[in-house]
């Protein structure tokens, strides 16, 4: 059984003082990335799970939610100097606005247009769902669950996405018990969605138990390098 560690991320700043919670510094992300590449680490999108050398003990999958303006300023340029690759989580009902689901307690974030998202180097990233409406799962019914499937898809149609059919949980929230979890499971199977990830904070364990509860790491901006290297390996630790 291998371990894979996949790494979420939001926004990206330049101004170190900025660093904390869901915003990283540049400047920490670069060294993040040069401390995988010197540990030599794989990275792959989503997509590409099934074709992961599994023999190779350092594997990790890079992934960011929101598709934000800052990542595409920031993240792309410096996962291009490092030979990496990640996946982007879109919420379509927000693209070309801001993320308005943070209005009252950030600062405005620009979501990248719809041609931002097409002139994106496609080596270095994929696109994925990160729902229409970016709602709590949780507190939606099936119906409504569903309709935001629908428009997701209507949107990646109507402005010819590449867009992989793998989902990030918005606030890595969704039905967690009984008959509520199973429905919601069966709803992703309709769809055809892949693979759905949780937030969690460990390293999974391949092969996966569930395709539907993938954990990721939670990067904070504050974490230095030391921290860092500690989720890679562990995850989340209460100390943090």
């Amino acid at each position: 059984m291998s371990r894979l560690p996949i790494l979420m991320y939001h926004n990206l700043c330049a101004n170190e003082t900025e660093s904390i919670d869901l915003t990283v510094s540049a400047s920490k992300f670069e060294e993040q990335l040069a401390y995988l590449k010197h540990k030599k680490f794989n990275s792959y999108f989503i997509s590409e799970w099934d074709r992961m050398d599994l023999k190779h003990k350092r594997n990790v999958i890079i992934t960011f939610d929101d598709v934000t303006e800052n990542q595409l300023e920031y993240a792309v340029p410096l996962l291009k100097k490092y030979g990496f690759k990640a996946t982007f989580f879109i919420p379509f009902g927000y693209v070309g606005k801001t993320d308005l689901w943070n209005a009252e307690n950030t600062v405005p974030q620009k979501i990248m247009t719809v041609e931002q998202l097409k002139l994106l180097d496609a080596s270095v990233v994929e696109l994925a769902h990160h729902s229409f409406f970016h709602k709590k799962y949780s507190t939606q019914t099936e119906y409504e669950i569903q309709k935001d499937f629908d428009y997701s898809f209507a949107y990646i149609k109507q402005n010819d996405l590449r867009v992989y059919p793998a989902l990030a949980y918005p606030y890595g929230n969704y039905p967690k018990k009984g008959k509520e979890k199973e429905e919601f499971f069966k709803i992703l199977e309709r769809n055809n969605i892949k693979m759905a990830f949780r937030i969690g904070n460990r390293v999974n364990k391949v092969p996966l138990k569930n395709k539907f509860e993938v954990q990721r790491i939670d990067i904070k901006g504050q974490d230095n390098l030391f921290l860092f290297k500690l989720k890679l390996r562990l995850g989340k630790l209460k100390l943090f």
